[in-house]
């Protein structure tokens, strides 16, 4: 993880992608963190910083609540407990106030003026607003706020000193206006802007800004001008030599083309592969890696121009994409000779020469900047010309852009991701993620007058992606705005490569076509390599390894064979790393769909993914009634996306027994994720398939019974005896007379079906079956023997690790205290219901017991309270478009306004 604190709090995995971070007291727990960089703080501390004072009742439990929202939000590995405290876990370079401060160290132990120019430009170029801006009024944070501002001021005074050394005064001069106007009595600013001022012609305004500080210091301060700044004020009257601005050095030769349209989204990459490259940092070699079109060519381009001040040698851009795959490190040499202009020299050998030794020798006295473009078609003799040349050449410096790094020692590999695509689709807050700012350029540039509002903005959001933020893609389709709306334009994506999107003049030709682009990648393959990618494709959402060998392994790959073919794709950046999941980035997952169609082999593929997606959800069904639970919640959730996609492809390919099979297994996550009308539809779907199954159909209407009358859909409950009855497997029909009584509450056909649910599991020896069948039962019995049997059932699901079992169990142990008149009791067994059901994600049980705990709160008269148990209530309700839950909080709500309506009179 990286962390931003030089301006509102943010965070971004290491690919650059921004990671939200919700609640206000939870981004202040990350910014207390973050500001002891890495050290623990002790647990006191931490709720006195964050409660200032006001403690809520409890104050450890809600800090680890906080803790714990934190944790989810960055990963339970990010943020550790120790004997001392809390701390979080931070990389050397992730916190970007520390790469400030370093990268300040570094400029003020760097001679060179302009090396130390850039060095201050990429530690300014950091800030994006006050520090610690959301948490500006902490008083844990004002110490940090204020080193930090000062540090930044300091900064900007001494890239202006070093910016006068190179002779900018002018620009010097006009950019100082503003922040001497902001900071009017900061001496050493006055005196930047003093001499900025002098060198530009404007001797009066100079020693009228001194006047002014004068005036300033003695009305608010009484005092005089120190004796240095007076100095200056005394050479400047008497306009003497050492004054005058020093003679601008004479600009280097390059063949950098000249940038035609602005770079959008990449300041921060530029500023950091600049502060990375610039002489005096150790750095020699960085690699960009990247996906084709993703930009890695205009951001080297960039980053070039950027040191081409501090290249005394020139920075030359040497384009590899023509050559043919089978060149040797000589032919390199041999254009790299030709582009820095040294080719009559090599001509003038009479005899035959090593022409890399001898580019070496030619270069080692020099420190140009080399760009070498599109590698990864040469990558083996780029790499050993580039290390020979390196070792050569201790002042040369090389950036290389490819899909994959040269992995040579000393090389620093920077990934570009596509740019940043907007989570939501409003346009105030969409306008500032760099894919939708492109396109909004790129459009506005082909059809004049096109700008981003209220109307479009939904459309250029989904446009943005779907093409997964690929600048490329964006430039291409952008255009299509002349004949199409952004409505049309977000639909046509559904067939994105027959769309005509043009020529794309003055691109190479391998770019002037999504299609092309991506065949440029794809023809770098072996076929091997070529299988795995296009199988991948049928993952809507990317796969973990064992998915990937399930559906490759099948083609004649050995399994084996499977993780070093995925690497060697990872590593061409066709395939995207996610933790332990890999993933296609869209256009790509298209292309390769075409391909698997073209060759005739989507159908196999696709069966093997449905046949992948059945075997993971029959191993987490069986594993969800156990210690396992939560670890395979989490994996279904994860999977989602793709076991939707395998559902839906065996019910289109008519494949009954698969079909059935996987909603007879998915029926318990679907339940326990409060998913029920999702469950309900594809049951439906499933059962409609002809020929499936005689028990797996049995099964399956069972379960959509038992859903249907849950939702009040029109359902079977009249037939549930019948429904349980045809089915075979003892464990099964118990657990299944359950589902089907526990739904008709209250009724004779329900009383007795969880009757032969607790029988039919205890004579199958099914513990889990016997404890949800005593636990239902106590909810209607009498306050003895309702507790009897929820303890009963407690401790079989305690025995068998069921945290949902145990919530239930607890819940049905509160009832009992309630009812047996120990709300005390009561109380904290519903509390203690609600902290497993938010463990666990299951927002239905946390809904319904937030509503009692918030009835009893308002029957004690502690009106705010249940206020804001029944907001919590009705926030998750809203978020997890739970309506029952929704009805009961807003009912809540209007008690709790009406009762201290009445408190109040």
């Amino acid at each position: 993880m990286r962390y931003g604190v030089l301006g509102p709090l943010v965070v971004w995995t290491s690919a650059g992608i921004p990671v939200p971070v919700p609640e206000t007291k939870v981004r202040a727990l990350l910014a207390n963190l973050l500001l002891h960089n890495g050290d623990p703080i002790p647990v006191d501390r931490l709720v006195e910083d964050l409660w200032a004072g006001s403690p809520p009742g409890r104050p450890r439990n809600a800090l680890q609540a906080k803790v714990s929202q934190l944790r989810r939000a960055l990963g339970r590995d990010e943020v550790l407990h120790q004997p001392a405290g809390y701390r979080l876990r931070l990389d050397a370079d992730a916190l970007d106030a520390e790469r400030f401060r370093d990268l300040l160290r570094q400029a003020r132990a760097t001679a060179d003026a302009r090396a130390r120019a850039g060095l201050l430009g990429a530690a300014l170029a950091l800030w994006r607003g006050a520090a610690y801006l959301d948490v500006c009024d902490a008083p844990f944070a004002r110490a940090e706020i204020t080193r930090l501002e000062e540090l930044r001021l300091s900064a900007v005074e001494e890239r202006a000193e070093a910016r006068l050394e190179l002779g900018e005064h002018a620009p010097v001069a006009e950019e100082l206006g503003e922040l001497v106007r902001q900071h009017p009595l900061r001496e050493r600013l006055r005196m930047i802007q003093m001499r900025a001022l002098y060198r530009t012609g404007r001797q009066g305004e100079a020693l009228a800004c001194f006047q002014d500080l004068r005036c300033r210091l003695a009305e608010e301060l009484g005092v005089a001008p120190g004796p240095e700044i007076a100095g200056l004020h005394e050479a400047i009257l008497r306009q003497e030599p050492e004054l005058a601005a020093p003679v601008p050095a004479v600009r280097c030769r390059s063949n950098l083309p000249a940038p035609v349209t602005a770079l959008i989204g990449r300041q921060q990459a530029i500023e950091e592969v600049s502060c990375l490259l610039v002489r005096g940092s150790g750095t020699r070699a960085v690699s960009l890696t990247g996906p084709g079109g993703v930009g890695k060519t205009r951001l080297a381009v960039a980053a070039a121009h950027s040191l081409s001040g501090d290249s005394p040698d020139g920075a030359w851009l040497v384009e590899l994409a023509g050559l043919s795959p089978g060149l040797t490190e000589e032919d390199l040499a041999e254009r790299i000779i030709a582009t820095l202009g040294l080719c009559d020299t090599t001509t003038a050998e009479p005899e035959p020469v090593d022409v890399v030794h001898w580019l070496g020798q030619a270069v080692a006295e020099r420190s140009p900047l080399l760009v070498l473009d599109n590698c990864e078609h040469v990558l083996e003799p780029v790499a050993a010309l580039v290390a020979a040349l390196l070792a050569a050449a201790p002042g040369l410096r090389v950036l290389i852009t490819s899909h994959e790094a040269l992995d040579i020692p000393g090389e620093v590999v920077r990934p570009v991701p596509p740019l940043a695509v907007p989570d939501q689709p409003d346009p105030a807050l969409a306008a500032r993620a760099g894919a939708v700012e492109l396109f909004v350029q790129r459009a506005a540039a082909a059809v004049p007058g096109f700008a981003l509002d209220a109307d479009n903005v939904h459309a250029v959001v989904t446009i943005c992606r779907r093409l997964d933020g690929i600048p490329l893609a964006l430039e291409l389709l952008a255009p299509r705005l002349r004949v199409l709306s952004p409505d049309q334009l977000a639909e046509c994506l559904d067939d994105r490569f027959n769309l005509p999107i043009g020529r794309g003049r003055g691109r190479p030709a391998r770019q002037q076509t999504l299609r092309a682009m991506i065949d440029w990648s794809w023809e770098l393959l072996t076929e091997a390599e070529r299988t795995v990618l296009s199988r991948l494709a049928v993952h809507p959402d990317g796969c973990v390894l064992a998915g990937a060998v399930a559906v490759c392994s099948g083609s004649g790959i050995p399994a084996e064979r499977v993780l070093d073919l995925l690497s060697r794709l990872v590593d061409r950046s066709l395939v995207v790393r996610d933790g332990a999941r890999f993933r296609l980035l869209e256009s790509v997952a298209a292309y390769c769909l075409d391909r698997l169609a073209e060759s005739g082999a989507l159908t196999s593929a696709r069966a093997l993914f449905v046949r992948a997606g059945l075997d993971l959800a029959e191993q987490a069904d069986r594993q969800l009634r156990g210690a396992e639970q939560h670890r395979h919640l989490e994996l279904l959730d994860t999977e989602t996306v793709n076991l939707r996609r395998a559902l839906d492809t065996a019910v289109g390919t008519g494949d009954a027994a698969a079909a059935l099979h996987l909603v007879n297994s998915l029926a318990w996550y679907w339940f326990l994720r409060g998913r029920l009308t999702e469950a309900r539809r594809w049951f439906q779907a499933a059962l409609a398939v002809p020929d499936g199954p005689e028990q797996a159909t049995a099964v399956a209407r069972a379960w959509l019974a038992g859903v249907e009358l849950r939702t009040h859909a029109a359902g079977a409950g009249e037939r549930a005896g019948e429904l349980v009855a045809a089915i075979a497997d003892p464990v099964r029909r118990a657990r299944l007379s359950w589902f089907l009584g526990s739904a008709l509450s209250g009724q004779t056909p329900g009383r007795e079906l969880l009757a032969a649910a607790l029988t039919g599991a205890r004579a199958a020896g099914d513990s889990w079956g016997e404890a949800v069948a005593l636990v239902e039962r106590a909810a209607r019995t009498e306050p003895e023997a309702m507790r009897a049997d929820a303890e009963a059932g407690a401790a079989l699901f305690r025995e068998l690790g069921d945290r949902w079992g145990q919530l239930r169990a607890t819940r049905a142990l509160a009832m009992a205290a309630e009812l047996g008149g120990d709300e005390t009791l009561a109380r904290t067994r519903y509390r203690a219901a609600l902290a497993v059901a938010e463990e666990l994600g299951l927002w239905t049980e946390a809904v319904e017991t937030l509503s009692w705990l918030g009835r009893d709160a308002l029957a004690l008269g502690d009106t705010a309270q249940a206020e804001q148990l029944y907001q919590r209530a009705r926030r998750i309700s809203v978020e997890r478009a739970y309506t029952r839950g929704e009805i009961l909080a807003e009912a809540g709500l209007a008690r709790t306004a009406r009762v201290h309506a009445e408190l109040s009179a």
